[in-house]
């Protein structure tokens, strides 16, 4: 085993695969706090406590956690708490661009390594009605956002200006640059 994904996100683990990238995925159990207000150092923060989390029971393999907020006009946009709210997060993200944060934390116990870096690209949603946005409300209630870039049938996110991977949850950029700096050691 190359190294562990502390997650379950089936979007992160299609990546990783996709990439040739020897790993096992087992999720963090973090209560997903954190005293930052930036959303980058939330995503570096909350990255960070997912791979410590799981880097404590594996010393010996390198552990890569990730965060993905998004943020809309002035507000940071999480998962949907259920379809009411889902409604209200796509109605409110409606016409706008939005911003898509992903930190991305690499520990290595054993080598005494611990990187934190974070992605954004920017994504506009079109604006629909509300009878639209009902229809799609109960679709992605795991996602930040509650919208879902790679799903081919999602009508929301008509343009991406930056990494389309970031917006789907894993910088491949960053990941590459970890494993470099893991292969040399």
């Amino acid at each position: 085993m190359r190294l562990i994904l502390a997650s379950e996100s089936p979007r992160r683990k299609k990546i990783l695969k996709e990439n040739g990238i020897d790993f096992k995925a087992i999720p963090a159990k973090i209560r997903e706090k954190t005293r930052f207000k930036r959303p980058h150092l939330i995503v570096m923060d909350l990255s960070y406590k997912k791979a410590k989390e799981i880097s404590k029971k594996f010393k010996n393999i390198p552990v890569i956690g990730a965060d993905t907020i998004v943020y809309c006009s002035g507000k940071i946009i999480g998962k949907p708490k259920n379809k009411k709210d889902a409604f209200k997060l796509l109605k409110f993200q409606s016409g706008k661009w939005q911003t898509v944060y992903t930190g991305i934390t690499l520990i290595w116990e054993k080598k005494a390594i611990t990187i934190s870096e974070y992605e954004k690209s920017y994504c506009y949603m079109k604006k629909m009605d509300d009878e639209k946005l009902k229809a799609i409300s109960t679709k992605h209630l795991d996602k930040a956002g509650g919208w879902a870039v790679q799903d081919k049938n999602d009508i929301l996110i008509t343009k991406i200006k930056g990494r389309y991977d970031n917006v789907v949850g894993l910088p491949m950029n960053i990941v590459n640059k970890f494993l470099k700096i893991v292969s040399a050691k």
